[in-house]
This record gives structure tokens, sequence and C-alpha cells, in this order.
């Protein structure tokens, strides 16, 4: 157990370390974004005089290093900063200080963890039935067009297979809606209905891949000398697969699982645009377009959080399925 613990430790310093050096790229990166907030703002007729007067309201006179640390330190804290647009907003009207980032994040974070959520609840199932059979049916009718199906949905990008989805279920065929403006106070059953053409989007292009891990983790261990004796035992093909070669391929099913659902957070910015979905993508890409800086910094941050910690818990999760793994000697 004290081996497990260490290695789940040193998994957790590692994941710390990324996640600041990852942090310096993202704040050097969206620091060297063309455009100037106070500029896109003022307009055309913007006077020098009136720029710097906002650039040093909102801090963006001082030295990079020193933006950086004090934006770090906020992070460390739970400061995400306030929001320029929103700031903007509220001085001309009259008001105070605007809203802050973690205000604005936090509802957009939830709808997008509630459409990452149903689309999980559908991907994952599908993807591994589909993985057991198409391994228990390997060289068949059903496997080669499981194989088609899944490397024609891998080799379509989101976009197009989002506007199809509209197509057949929203224009020909009047199903589901093809906006999903989701707000809050929605009854469950309505959000739900909203949220599941971008989910059912999601599903068609996280399901290749775990649907082909599976297969290829199961395939692997059909040839092990337990396998076969499960065979010579006369257990039906069936409860082969599914109680001795599936626990056992479960290290790599996880890691694929993990990935997939990381991209379910970090990936959703195309299907959002598309569907108009309130989620964070969709919040990110505004806030590039006005040059909102510390939103583009706190989501940036955000995905990379979550792409790290998913992929650790991939990591923690095949180290406890595996005793090879718990016990490298």
């Amino acid at each position: 157990m004290s081996n497990v613990l260490s290695i789940i430790l040193q998994r957790l310093a590692l994941g710390l370390l990324t996640l600041l050096i990852v942090s310096i790229v993202i704040f050097v990166a969206v620091n060297m974004l063309p455009g100037d907030f106070a500029e896109l703002i003022l307009g055309q007729g913007a006077t020098p005089e009136a720029v710097k007067s906002i650039r040093e309201d909102l801090g963006l006179d001082q030295p990079l290093v020193s933006r950086y640390f004090g934006w770090l330190g906020g992070m460390l804290t739970g400061d995400l900063g306030t929001s320029f647009a929103q700031l903007n907003f509220q001085t001309n009207m009259g008001g105070g200080a605007g809203k802050t980032v973690a205000q604005q994040i936090a509802p957009r974070f939830a709808n997008t963890m509630f459409l990452a959520t149903v689309t999980a609840a559908i991907a994952v199932p599908v993807a591994v039935t589909l993985g057991i059979l198409a391994a228990l049916y390997r060289n068949t009718i059903f496997d080669r067009a499981a194989n088609i199906f899944t490397l024609s949905s891998i080799s379509s990008p989101e976009f197009f297979m989002a506007y199809v989805l509209i197509l057949f279920f929203a224009v020909l065929n009047p199903i589901l809606p093809s906006l999903s403006n989701i707000y809050d106070g929605m009854a469950f059953s309505d959000r739900l209905n909203k949220s599941l053409l971008p989910a059912l989007t999601l599903t068609l292009v996280v399901t290749a891949h775990m649907m082909r891990m599976t297969r290829a983790a199961i395939i692997n261990l059909l040839a092990s000398p337990y396998i076969e004796m499960a065979r010579l035992k006369g257990m039906s093909p069936m409860r082969v697969i599914v109680k001795h070669a599936l626990p056992n391929a479960l290290a790599p099913i996880i890691n694929v699982v993990a990935l997939n659902l990381a991209y379910l957070i970090t990936g959703v910015v195309v299907v959002e645009v598309v569907f108009v979905y309130p989620g964070i993508g969709q919040l990110f890409v505004d806030s590039v377009k006005i040059r909102d800086i510390p939103i583009v910094q706190a989501c940036c941050l955000i995905f990379a959080a979550a792409y790290i910690l998913l992929n650790l818990t991939a990591d923690v999760m095949s180290i406890l399925s595996n005793p090879r793994l718990r016990h490298p000697k």
C-alpha cells in the first residue's frame, strides 16, 4: 500500500510541476496575442492618453514578470481576477467593480460538465460494448462494419459531424433542437433535450477511440495461456472475454477512456460554438475575440488542469487495476 501511495504522490508532484510550466506558457502566449484591449474598447477615435489611462487602470503597463507572479498568486488563493469586458461595461454604466472571472466561468463550466457527463454516460457503455462484441466476432461482417464506422467517425471533423446531425435530426426530421440555448433554472428534461444533439456529436467522436482500444486490448489477450485454459474448460466465448480477458485489459481501456473524458472538457470548443452552447468553450472563443485576457488565461488554465488531472487519474487507476504495475520488482 505504501508503494502505491508513493507512486500516487510522485504522479501528483509531477502533475503540479507540469501545471506550473503550462501556466507560464499560457500567460506568455496570451499576452503575445495581437491587438490591445484598451484600443479595442475605445475604438478608432481613441487618444493615446485615454489608452494609457485604461492600461494603467487594468495593470497592463506593468512588466510581464510582475504581472505573471501577481496572476499566479491570485490563482493560488482562488482569485481569478476581474473580467476586462465586464469591468468596462460596469464602468460605462456607472456601476462599481465588474464581474469576477470566477463568477463568469462558474455557470459556464457547470454547463460544460453537464454536457461532458451526458456524453460520457452514452459513449463509455456503447464504446466498451462495441469493443467487446468486435473482439468476440472479429473478422466478421459486424467487426468490419464497426471498424469502417469508427474510422469514418475519427476521420470526420467535429463541425462536419455536428452539421450532419443538425441536418438529419433538426431540419429534415425536427426531433431535436439545433440550438442549445440552456439557462439557469431550466428543468432537467428540457436541459437534457437541448443538450442531446451536441452530446451525440461528441459521442460519435470519442466512441471510436474507446471502441478500437477496447477491441485491440481484448484481442491482444485472447492468445494468452489462461484464456486457452478457460476455453478448454468449456466456457462460452462471451464469458471468457468478460470474466478473464476484460479485467486484464482494463489498464489501456482506462487510459483511453480518461483521455477521451479530458477531450470532452478541453475539446468541446468547436461543438459549443456550432450549437451556441453556453459552455466554457463558447466563453473562451468570445473572450479571445474581445481580448479579455483574464478570462482567456483562466479558461486555458482550467483546460490544462482538467487534462492533467484526468491523466493523473488514469495513471492511478491503471496502477490499481494491474498488480504488475503496483509491484514493478
